[in-house]
């Protein structure tokens, strides 16, 4: 598995990317909906990552900088092609790895509350993310969780 900066310009990447909007609308309604377009995802204070094994696609993520010593974990997608093979563990571990590169003090996201969300939900448990209060712009909201894990920094 290869791990790249991605331009989101390719028409795998694209695709993904669209797969996982179109995920967010059939399991949250639209005012819970956080994902970023590709467009918002091309803003400087974003990194987007994508996963590889050779030229087919796996999955990808990003690491929004909320401030000097924040960030937040952003569109973690795995193909459907590729579930249950370890791309999501593997780009998480990237992710935090660039975070603490960063110097950050912590690391948080957001994501749904609803069944259909309970994988990603263990998987971020696993990597000592604990449950929390909303940050940055977000508020309460029954269809979200947030989460937030403390770092080590360089």
């Amino acid at each position: 598995m290869v791990i790249k900066v991605d331009d989101l310009t390719g028409s795998a990447i694209i695709q993904l990317v669209s797969e996982h909007l179109q995920g967010m609308t059939e399991h949250s309604p639209p005012e819970s909906i956080h994902a970023l377009n590709l467009e918002e995802l091309k803003q400087p204070e974003i990194m987007f990552w994508s996963l590889w094994e050779h030229d087919e696609l796996m999955g990808c993520g990003a690491l929004k900088e909320l401030d000097g010593t924040h960030g937040e974990v952003k569109s973690m997608r795995t193909s459907t092609s590729h579930l249950r093979k370890g791309v999501a563990r593997r780009l998480l571990e990237h992710i935090i790895e660039e975070a603490e590169r960063r110097g950050y003090k912590r690391i948080s996201l957001e994501t749904g509350s609803m069944d259909a969300f309970e994988p990603a939900r263990r998987l971020y448990a696993s990597f000592g993310f604990q449950y929390g209060e909303p940050f940055s712009d977000y508020t309460e909201d029954p269809n979200s969780v947030f989460m937030t894990k403390e770092l080590q920094g360089r």
